[in-house]
């Protein structure tokens, strides 16, 4: 059983690096395709429909950075500021998109409206988690500071997204041109491409980041950003391809089950059986795959799964499930993904309603996708911070001046609340 599992994590990394090598072949097959039969089809205007994507694309590289940026300057206000700013932006998303007029963009503005809202009401209810939140954030990404070689990293990080995004957004393109059944198969093959390439560059640099915070904090030791990235190519990549399908896929189960268990509550004795059915696979799924784990898998050289098992397993000994879940930084991330996703829709959108509106919604919903991966990779660096204070904690630092009394002060309120 070991020994399928060890192969199985090996031929991970080829299976990643053969998805781009095919995810090529059929690019640059939709491009030669376009060029050699339909170039001259004057039913699409790549003038008209590229520079918008493009340009969005860009800005949200830089918009992704100047926020990370400030993040890292000053993480307490940022943490209170993506809770407003979100959404504020996705209720000019909504907006724009209705504008278009078209019966899909009306579809798209009006969700972005409601998910403004639940935005809003979601800001509203964890208003008083923001102050740990930011204390705990601001802890750690000033405990494990870093050198101008750690931010030519983040920038080296982004740059691959853009890059990559780029460079799928020519077979969009001309899948588009082209109009087939066929091609909406390939957008949504090269779309998928996307999402997991994404995940697996933010990975890569959660691993490498999350290295040097660790070394950081649990022995106050300066580790190399190149020395760490190399390593976690060399030794890791197998885990992080795993980690890349799981952790998305199993965190918003365990978020779905979250949110069940509040709103089903203990008043309907068969509600309350499905939510406690849930919530117990939930807690069986995040046993074997969780973005802490990724910590250990960079520090230990782990597999993900049982690196994954053992942070969770230190979580519950030492008592502090409570409050990770507590804690708001996977949701600050998430929120500023959708605050840049936002800003990259509104520079693609606005251009393209303005030069040629009948494209303007499927140019927009990309925008919005790539940005917000974008964003996910800029802001793995603090989250990686968060995520290896905790797990220093979990395992004992073994330096004098590692501050615990932030969780043990959030222990105590939860306790005094019964929030557990």
């Amino acid at each position: 059983m070991a020994t399928g599992k060890l192969y199985f994590l090996r031929s991970c990394p080829g299976l990643f690096y053969l998805h781009l090598l095919l995810i090529a072949v059929l690019v640059i097959f939709l491009v030669v395709r376009e060029l050699v039969f339909h170039w001259e089809d004057r039913r699409f205007h790549r003038q008209k429909w590229y520079p918008p994507l493009l340009s969005s694309i860009v800005c949200g590289g830089a918009s992704a950075f100047a926020w990370q940026s400030f993040t890292r300057r000053y993480p307490s206000t940022a943490m209170k500021a993506a809770f407003w700013l979100s959404p504020i932006l996705t209720v000019a998303v909504s907006f724009l998109l209705i504008s278009f007029g078209f019966p899909g963009s009306l579809a798209a503005g009006f969700l972005s409206l409601i998910f403004a809202v639940i935005q809003s009401l979601y800001g509203l209810w964890v208003n008083p988690r923001v102050d740990y939140s930011a204390r705990i954030f601001s802890y750690s990404i000033s405990s494990s500071s870093s050198s101008s070689s750690t931010t030519s990293f983040v920038i080296l990080s982004i740059f691959t997204g853009i890059v990559y995004a780029s460079f799928l957004v020519a077979g969009i393109g001309e899948a588009t041109a082209m109009g087939a059944e066929i091609d909406f198969v390939f957008i949504l093959v090269i779309l998928l491409s996307l999402a997991w390439t994404m995940q697996v560059i933010k990975n890569i640099s959660h691993v490498t980041m999350g290295r040097i915070a660790f070394m950081k904090l649990m022995s106050g030791i300066d580790f190399k950003p190149q020395v760490a990235l190399r390593n976690a190519i060399r030794h890791s990549m197998g885990s992080i391809c795993i980690g890349s399908i799981l952790v998305p896929v199993f965190g918003t189960i365990r978020d779905s089950a979250r949110a069940v268990n509040l709103l089903g509550g203990d008043t309907d004795e068969f509600m309350f059986s499905c939510t406690h059915c849930f919530s117990n696979i939930a807690s069986n799924l995040v046993m074997h795959g969780n973005r802490w784990g990724f910590i250990l898998v960079g520090a230990c050289n782990m597999g993900f799964v049982q690196s994954s098992g053992r942070t969770w397993d230190l979580f519950r000994r030492t008592g502090i499930v409570p409050v990770i879940n507590y804690d708001l930084t996977s949701s600050f991330c998430f929120l500023s993904g959708v605050a840049v996703g936002a800003i990259c829709t509104i520079v693609a959108g606005s251009w393209t309603l303005v030069i040629h509106k009948s494209y303007a919604t499927e140019v927009s919903i990309y925008a919005f996708l790539i940005g917000y991966f974008i964003s996910r990779i800029a802001m793995v660096w603090p989250q990686a911070c968060v995520s290896a204070y905790y797990v220093t904690y979990a395992e004992g630092p073994q330096i004098d001046d590692f501050d615990s009394t932030i969780i043990q002060d959030c222990i105590n309120w939860i306790q005094r609340h019964n929030l557990a």
